[in-house]
């Protein structure tokens, strides 16, 4: 049973629960982009996204991730840890793709010679700005230790979901990641990882309008947006993690796959 709901996001509701220390997040089925100036409705979206997140959740903290989550109590719910949160999107990327192609003129598609980590200002009013160090602490939204240490962990989460991935033959190009503070101050990864935090590519498929299994689909009107959720779905359901390698993953060279759309 739901309780009191405290928030309601693009994608997800808060509910408080008996538990002060413990919510419950209700994944719709609501899809938005552009800063939700594109709305809609993917079906079954809430219910696919809360079985990858759990999944996902499991798998890091097997791998020593702290995270928000507790436990899976419904199709589309979970139960997580009330946290603080940190206003910043925390984005890694491994291929050129969006914004970063925008803003620098890379080609889509370009392997990056590292992994590249980017602060996001999360305000929807100011449209989510990318941040600088210096600009994080002007706002005083976390100390220099603390943006030493998301950057750290989300280098660790990119390695150990780059392996991941690749075990149900996906590319993960670049994702968004939140964190929060519990009650020691201590920094956990909370929010979600599924196809509508990540840019995930299809390594079977050639064309590259093929290849894009995650909101991509929704935000360039690909069609066939629910069957990718739920193939990126069935694959990792099935990924086994025991065979799982630690290290990065070689993501091969994606440079020529221009859009086709």
């Amino acid at each position: 049973m739901t309780g009191t709901p405290l928030y309601e996001g693009k994608a997800k509701i808060l509910y408080a629960t008996d538990d002060p220390a413990v919510l419950l997040v209700h994944f719709k089925d609501s899809a938005t982009a552009f800063n939700a100036q594109k709305k809609g409705e993917i079906p079954n979206k809430g219910r696919v996204n809360c079985a990858i997140a759990s999944k996902i959740f499991q798998y890091l903290a097997q791998q020593g991730i702290p995270t928000h989550f507790i436990r899976q109590v419904g199709s589309n719910q979970m139960l997580v840890k009330a946290l603080q949160i940190i206003p910043l999107e925390v984005v890694v990327r491994n291929i050129a793709a969006g914004s970063l192609c925008q803003r620098l003129g890379i080609a889509l598609g370009t392997k990056l010679p590292a992994p590249l980590v980017e602060f996001f200002y999360k305000n929807d009013s100011l449209g989510d700005p990318l941040v600088t160090h210096a600009h994080i602490q002007l706002l005083g939204i976390a100390t220099p230790d603390q943006l030493e240490q998301l950057s750290q962990l989300a280098l660790r989460i990119n390695r150990h979901l780059q392996a991941f991935f690749a075990c149900a033959k996906l590319i993960l190009v670049d994702f968004k990641l939140e964190f929060g503070l519990d009650q020691g101050g201590n920094i956990l990864l909370a929010d979600e990882i599924s196809p509508d935090s990540c840019r995930l590519w299809d390594e079977r498929e050639g064309e590259l309008r093929d290849r894009i299994m995650d909101k991509d689909r929704f935000r360039q009107d690909l069609g066939r947006i629910a069957e990718a959720y739920q193939e990126v779905a069935n694959r990792i359901q099935a990924v086994d993690q025991k065979m799982i390698p630690v290290g990065d993953t070689n993501l091969g060279n994606f440079a020529s796959y221009l859009p086709s759309y």
